[in-house]
């Protein structure tokens, strides 16, 4: 065998090692729980703690799932990985001459969180949007909803939803209260300069506004209840 042949087959063998790893991370996290994510490992040569403990989406106040999907993705139980009415949103933002907020859902951040890297590079946006549909596909809304809340960094080495009740409120996450959801969710978009245990005056109005979203959802949260 030449070695131009023998380089043909390495990178096609690479390829596929890439293309399935995903797939096969994605088949196995459908039943086990992700025991650490790329995120916790960069925390934690940064010098941070890894806390967290994991928690069954019934044992997390509904108060929270409706207030994360409320600020994060209230399309979540209708779309089948990509909010495609958010993305026609950002392009025409983006036409407008303005700079987008994204429209990453709550599916995209589940596929990112659980083998990805943090940044917005081509190469992790790509292999985030192949994740994607076969989470959608292999995972139910309940189980999608029950990773993201369980590996999600809330503050500095806090990650779940379990963790984060206990640190900012100290109760568990079942016990969660309204106000205390909205907070949590409120410091999604960047759990690193946003604290639920004190929160800024920004902060305390964007958590209303999530609040009383989350209280007009209603069928948008259908796919949460159980059959």
């Amino acid at each position: 065998m030449s070695a131009v042949r023998r380089v043909r087959r390495w990178l096609l063998g690479a390829v596929i090692v890439v293309a399935l790893t995903p797939t096969l991370v994605i088949g196995l996290y459908a039943v086990a729980d992700p025991p650490l994510t790329p995120l916790m490992l960069i925390r934690a040569a940064q010098g941070h703690p890894i806390v967290r403990h994991w928690r069954p989406l019934d044992g997390i106040a509904p108060t929270l799932h409706a207030a994360v999907i409320a600020a994060e993705d209230s399309r979540f139980c209708r779309h089948s990985g990509f909010d495609r009415e958010a993305l026609q949103r950002e392009i025409g933002v983006w036409l407008d001459g303005e700079r987008p907020r994204g429209a990453s859902t709550i599916t995209m951040q589940t596929a990112k969180n659980i083998l990805l890297w943090p940044g917005r590079d081509p190469a992790r946006k790509a292999i985030e949007a192949w994740m994607t549909p076969q989470i959608e596909m292999l995972w139910s809304k309940r189980r999608i909803l029950e990773v993201y809340l369980n590996v999600v960094e809330f503050a500095p080495g806090i990650y779940g939803a379990e963790a984060a009740a206990r640190q900012a409120f100290g109760r568990p996450a079942r016990d969660l209260s309204r106000r205390q959801a909205a907070l949590l969710a409120a410091v999604l978009p960047n759990p690193l300069q946003r604290s639920a245990a004190a929160p800024s005056p920004l902060l305390l109005r964007r958590a209303e506004r999530i609040d009383r979203y989350a209280g007009q959802l209603g069928p948008l949260l259908d796919c949460l209840r159980m059959a």
